[in-house]
């Protein structure tokens, strides 16, 4: 009896494991993603939880669940992916920058109004248009102008027909004139009103400097009052490059470094100048610094707002691990790189960059050599990254 009871019990127990249980409908190499989502990702059946789409079991990949991303062959292709390995090379000590022409802030000036009155000509109406020292710029009338020139002509004719011991009747006509001056009337203009003995109803004022217009700030029939701008001009003849240096490049830039800035714009033309001034406060968001360079604009070939490449110079070489700059994806967050970690698979890794010399980068930190690096086609590895797991590569790495 006893050993019936054992073959009915042997027979309950292998019977139970051969049916299916709950359990087993989860595989640890299938995974669940969605078809419009990709970026959902669950280790179970289910529905999208964002489109609500009947999830599709996909086979796991060695880059799912570990940061990496797979590509396919047909993708390295199509992408024209290519790979190097990181090794030590030894080039020139140099440091290349992106910049942006400016205006030198030194020759910016200003045409305002000394007086108060109404506009009634303005001989200058547009930005852009250059604007020599001395010329016309718009017709005022006022009438407290008026009224002090009317007043250094009666103390004239008074100097010129009474004597007096008491009243110094020149000195009176002096201080009249001088009045004439500090509201902006020049010398031929007061020579005329003499000449005329008849004060003008609207006077000519010009332009205290020479340069280009960036701003009208007034127009014909405005009333204007005292220190009330007109013009802003500014003078091209010298510009400003300002480029921007990571905070890790610091160390390998000086004040009155030689450079060499190139515009993209103008290929082919190179121009030679100096760190003229280095910005002591650095872009705590951006990690970033700014560096100056005055260059003489004679021709007027720099145009503020244009790009500038700026290649600074120390003379020096060293050897250190190098990448080419188009392995280095770059962005406010730090240093980016794709690392080989196994057949079409690739991991992101933050790095630290050096100086550059021409199309190459230094790395610091983050890689050895031997390891092998995505240098064309980053940013497409990149794009696939985020299309399958939903956010950026960067997003939450240690940097």
């Amino acid at each position: 009896m006893r050993y019936v009871i054992m073959i009915l019990a042997a027979t309950v127990l292998l019977a139970a494991c051969q049916e299916p249980t709950a359990a087993s409908v989860i595989h640890s190499d299938t995974a669940y993603t969605c078809s419009m989502h990709p970026q959902v990702m669950q280790d179970r059946p289910g529905k999208c939880p964002i489109c609500g789409m009947e999830l599709a079991p996909v086979k796991k990949t060695a880059g799912m669940m570990d940061g990496s991303v797979q590509l396919s062959d047909q993708q390295m292709q199509l992408g024209s992916i290519r790979l190097d390995t990181v090794g030590s090379s030894s080039f020139g000590d140099r440091t290349v920058l992106t910049g942006t022409v400016t205006a030198d802030e030194t020759g910016t000036s200003t045409a305002s109004a000394r007086l108060s009155g109404r506009i009634e000509r303005l001989y200058v109406k547009t930005t852009g248009e250059l604007v020599h020292k001395g010329e016309k710029l718009y017709d005022l009338y006022s009438e407290e102008l008026n009224t002090a020139e009317q007043e250094y002509l009666l103390a004239l004719e008074r100097q010129e027909t009474l004597h007096s011991n008491v009243v110094d009747l020149k000195q009176l006509a002096e201080a009249a004139k001088s009045k004439l001056s500090l509201w902006g009337l020049n010398e031929a203009q007061v020579a005329d009103l003499v000449r005329m003995r008849k004060p003008q109803p609207v006077t000519s004022f010009y332009s205290p400097a020479g340069g280009v217009v960036t701003s009208v700030e007034a127009h014909e029939g405005d009333y204007v009052g005292a220190g009330t701008v007109v013009l802003r001009l500014s003078d091209l003849s010298t510009v400003w490059v300002q480029a921007q240096v990571y905070t890790s490049q610091l160390s390998e830039i000086s004040k009155d470094a030689p450079v060499l800035v190139r515009l993209p714009d103008i290929p082919g033309r190179g121009w030679t100048g100096r760190i003229s001034f280095m910005n002591p406060e650095v872009d705590q968001a951006a990690r970033i610094n700014e560096v100056r360079v005055a260059l003489r604009n004679g021709d007027g070939v720099f145009k503020p707002g244009m790009a500038a490449e700026v290649t600074v110079m120390s003379g020096r070489h060293q050897s250190a691990l190098t990448l080419p700059e188009t392995a280095v994806i770059r962005s406010t967050m730090g240093n980016m790189v794709w690392v080989a970690s196994g057949h079409n698979l690739f991991r992101p890794v933050m790095v630290e960059t050096g100086v550059e010399s021409e199309d190459r980068v230094e790395i610091r930190t983050g890689l050895k050599a031997g390891d092998i690096v995505v240098t064309e086609g980053a940013y497409l590895v990149n794009s696939e990254y985020s299309f399958k797991h939903g956010s950026d590569a960067m997003a939450g790495m240690n940097m």
